[in-house]
């Protein structure tokens, strides 16, 4: 069961990848983190859930938890518009979506829980890795905000400091000047923050073995 949900989840984060890449759209650029400092970002969440003896396919399924809500991309191609409840940062981005992904997940894949890993960590790790899409992407400098609250309200946030530089849509665009300038932006404000999280996580854990 735990193979099968993996193999959806990556699908899912496939198509999401290709039709972000593909996708132009009309009323206005799409504004993102890249699809790779998400994953960063969720695993180095993951760096505090850690145990030993947990399998690799914990963190890889958080990373794609992590991605899934740019699937909200596919709207583009069905008329639905950027604002709208199924547009881009809308539902998907929400943390009613993060908590039911996160469930999905937790239930069909771990139901058993994992090593030195419970139902509810499980589940707090990829409710965490899923809803902070989100929040990197209320901290872009670009685009609409994010509807955290939807579906009870589909108002559109930022965070009050934006450091992250807006990712451009394609491979081609993202080895543009711009896509370095994003690079360099998303190193500083998301891929090192994560390398932090995760040596300090490494720390106290190896602190809290050596005093047992």
């Amino acid at each position: 069961m735990c193979g099968r949900l993996q193999g959806w989840v990556v699908g899912l984060a496939v198509i999401g990848f290709r039709l972000q890449s593909e996708v132009r759209v009309v009323e206005g650029k799409i504004a993102v983190a890249s699809v790779f400092s998400h994953a960063v970002a969720a695993l180095g969440i993951g760096a505090c859930f850690y145990r030993p003896g947990s399998p690799k396919r914990v963190w890889v399924i958080g990373a794609l938890c992590s991605i899934v809500p740019d699937l909200d991309v596919i709207g583009f191609r069905f008329g639905i518009h950027y604002g709208d409840f199924w547009g881009h940062r809308g539902f998907t981005h929400s943390l009613v979506f993060a908590a039911l992904l996160a469930s999905a997940v937790a239930f069909l894949g771990f139901r058993q829980g994992e090593p030195g890993l419970g139902r509810f960590p499980l589940w707090m790790y990829f409710f965490l890795a899923t809803a902070s899409h989100g929040l990197l992407d209320a901290m872009t400098d670009g685009g609409l905000g994010v509807a955290f609250f939807s579906p009870f309200n589909n108002t559109r946030y930022f965070l009050p400091w934006t450091p992250i530089r807006v990712s451009p849509i394609g491979v081609n665009r993202f080895f543009s000047p711009r896509g370095l300038e994003v690079v360099r932006s998303e190193l500083l404000w998301i891929w090192l923050p994560a390398a932090l999280l995760l040596a300090s996580a490494w720390l106290i854990r190896r602190r809290a073995m050596a005093s047992t």
